[in-house]
């Protein structure tokens, strides 16, 4: 077996972004609907776009990032993974050195409530404090 990948590894060796058609309802979205799967480098370009001291929620940024694809909407599944991939890879990065200013800015659209910070392997607590110092409401 071969060597687990790293976080960022996993950001960094995703497939493209691609736009299907749904053939069936999925995820409370609709048969025929062209649905978005993003990929980790697109959410991580959007969250970088968010300037300091501004916030989205998930639900808004699915439908930019569904909008700017041509796409109807963007598919949850594969978001939050993909947001939780940014988040581990960040906290490698600062693991490793990086301030918490120069990784993706993952609290930009994860507060404290965000069921994804249960998931992730660190505590958030840092992240948070971010959002704290750029303003956000906790």
């Amino acid at each position: 077996m071969g060597k687990r990948k790293s976080w960022r590894e996993k950001r960094d060796t995703a497939r493209p972004p691609q736009v299907k058609v749904l053939d069936k309802p999925f995820a409370g979205m609709q048969a025929g609907q062209k649905m978005l799967i993003p990929s980790p480098s697109q959410i991580d370009a959007y969250l970088r776009a968010i300037p300091l001291g501004e916030s989205r929620d998930v639900p808004t940024m699915r439908r930019e990032l569904a909008a700017r694809s041509g796409a109807d909407v963007t598919c949850p599944v594969t978001t939050g993974i993909f947001l939780r991939i940014l988040a581990e890879a960040a906290w490698e990065e600062m693991q490793q050195g990086k301030p918490v200013t120069e990784v993706t800015p993952v609290w930009r659209v994860l507060d404290a409530r965000a069921p994804l910070w249960k998931k992730v392997s660190f505590d958030p607590a840092p992240f948070l404090e971010q959002r704290t110092k750029e303003g956000l409401p906790a």
